[in-house]
């Protein structure tokens, strides 16, 4: 029986990390985790807000997915769009999910992301 997803593994190019760690704690404001001894020298870095688990792992010839990507529940998500586009992401809105405000970005080595909240009659239906 599946009861929650643990985390959301992301790739990324040989040698990205200083990369993903600016933004990944420093724009989105997730905090790295140390990794396992054992899985740390295979590179990457690990992020956490919360529940909100992203592990970003080194895969040699990396391309970034053109659809895939995480969705990430947010809170504030006006102020959290213009704290990203204040650091220099470029955030892209779209009203395509009904009842939903929502917008995607890509990090820094191109892996999209979501960003989503419920609209306020939308969250009232959800407790």
């Amino acid at each position: 029986m599946l009861v929650a997803i643990d985390h959301v593994q992301l790739a990324a190019p040989l040698g990205s990390e200083d990369t993903l760690r600016s933004y990944y704690a420093g724009v989105l404001g997730m905090t790295e985790v140390p990794k396992p001894p054992a899985l740390a020298a295979r590179g990457g870095c690990w992020f956490e807000a919360g529940f909100v688990r992203l592990h970003l792992g080194i895969q040699h010839g990396f391309r970034p997915a053109e659809k895939a990507h995480p969705g990430l529940r947010v809170r504030d998500i006006e102020a959290y769009a213009a704290r990203l586009a204040a650091q220099g992401a470029e955030v892209t809105w779209d009203d395509g999910l009904p009842g939903h405000r929502r917008f995607f970005c890509e990090d820094p080595v191109g892996n999209r992301l979501e960003f989503l909240e419920p609209a306020p009659q939308a969250a009232q239906l959800l407790r």
